[in-house]
């Protein structure tokens, strides 16, 4: 998956760094590899500091990038990368990620949203941040999630946002009759997996 991401910020990364007199052209691999690495870290952070509702928010199109936290705590580490490790000017650097970040994240969550591309998905893109376990995702189905987000029927309990027991109830729902003995298995285990994406 971070291969796959690291193609994404190449194909987006033209103007912003490439052609950009603000990065010597001997470090345009290493200015993208900073913004892989920042994109790949904020929304590892945002999804084990329980801020999964605003990854789905992101990824359905429910909140805009601009006023999502994600978005600006990705732009602020790019920022500190660039003037850290490269020397990038503050300003230059702060007009990159400005433009370049919302560019990424927004092919990024097309791409999720594209049923016809089977390369990305936000199922994928949580196990790839997570070492690649599907441990990570306790048995639900996040690509399902997305699909029924953006189509707005995840508010279960109809008090017009979507929240935890939203969320319980559309995976209780799905399990109910399936798993319910062995231990950590079936709905009690899905559910302390589906409490940690939360505050």
């Amino acid at each position: 998956m971070l291969d796959q991401l690291l193609q994404l910020v190449q194909g987006t990364a033209q103007e912003d760094i490439v052609d950009n007199p603000d990065i010597p052209n001997n470090h345009n691999q290493e200015a993208i590899g900073l913004t892989t690495s920042a994109v790949a870290g904020g929304l590892q952070s945002a999804m084990a500091g329980g801020g999964f509702k605003q990854v789905l928010d992101m990824f359905s199109g429910q909140s805009g990038l601009s006023n999502n936290p994600i978005t600006n705590n990705i732009s602020n580490d790019l920022v500190k990368s660039l003037t850290d490790k490269l020397g990038v000017n503050g300003q230059a650097a702060s007009g990159i990620a400005a433009s370049l970040i919302p560019k990424v994240l927004g092919s990024l969550i097309n791409k999720t949203q594209d049923p016809n591309n089977n390369s990305f998905t936000l199922d994928g893109l949580v196990k790839g941040l997570s070492g690649g376990s599907g441990e990570a995702l306790g048995g639900i189905n996040l690509q399902g999630m997305l699909q029924k987000a953006m189509a707005g029927g995840l508010d279960k309990d109809g008090d017009g946002d979507v929240d935890l027991q939203d969320v319980i109830g559309m995976v209780t729902g799905a399990t109910s009759g399936a798993g319910q003995s062995g231990g950590g298995s079936g709905v009690g285990g899905l559910m302390d997996t589906i409490k940690g994406f939360f505050k």
